[in-house]
């Protein structure tokens, strides 16, 4: 019998709880980023030997997941990655603009000198880092992909409402798998730095009309063009 190699004798010194939130936030990364595709099926056996984890922490992290309804499970099928229902992307989209739209109102009513400020910041970083690894195609740039979402996390981080802020959150989740499958497909079509550019210059002006409707339509275009890409994905497929 051959040995185990000794990264796995490393990992059984860390507390099962401990690796169970690594491999969650490993898992969650790769299905939110395409590297696992929608109504793949997940493996424990191949996901142990990749992510280098025991079945029980895998588990643990797949059941979180499940929860949070980015993998389905079923006693017939096991786990699979949870497909996307491009059907209800206009739906999902007009939802955000509604629940975002009136965070956006609070956020810039409560605004402060000092949320203005970690805007620019934001604002200044996004303008320096590429949003994709690739110069011909897409390839998400994790640094990008970290600023962007903060960027949009702290416009609205002075909302009242912690409800609206948490279902944003879940609906900025959802909305990002589909931006990210089909984001090849539409490469370099659009300036999104002056969109951005252009929200924040609205909401630290205190202009909540505008910076609202400049939200929506950032979220709508994004909405129109990965449908389009859609289309185009499941004809390779």
């Amino acid at each position: 019998m051959t040995s185990k190699p000794k990264q796995n004798a490393t990992l059984r010194l860390v507390p099962a709880t401990t690796r169970a939130s690594e491999v969650y936030d490993q898992l969650k990364a790769d299905i939110l980023q395409g590297r696992l595709q929608a109504d793949q099926k997940l493996k424990i056996e191949e996901l142990s030997n990749h992510y280098s984890t025991g079945a029980s922490p895998l588990r643990e992290a797949l059941n979180r997941l499940s929860a949070e309804g980015l993998v389905s499970r079923s006693d017939q099928r096991g786990f699979n990655v949870a497909p996307l229902h491009w059907e209800e992307l206009d739906a999902l989209t007009e939802t955000r603009c509604f629940i975002e739209g009136k965070a956006l109102e609070e956020s810039i009513q409560n605004r402060t000198d000092d949320w203005e400020s970690k805007l620019a910041l934001l604002i200044h970083k996004l303008s320096r880092t590429p949003r994709s690894l690739e110069t011909k195609e897409h390839n998400a740039n994790p640094e990008w992909e970290s600023l962007h979402k903060e960027f949009h996390k702290t416009l609205l981080e002075n909302a009242s409402s912690r409800w609206l802020k948490e279902f944003s959150e879940t609906l900025s989740t959802e909305s990002y798998r589909y931006r990210q499958v089909a984001a090849s497909k539409n490469f370099g079509r659009r300036d999104h730095h002056a969109e951005h550019i252009a929200i924040f210059q609205a909401a630290i002006n205190g202009d909540i009309a505008s910076a609202q409707q400049l939200l929506l339509e950032h979220y709508r275009t994004t909405s129109t063009m990965t449908g389009k890409g859609a289309k185009n994905l499941k004809l390779i497929k």
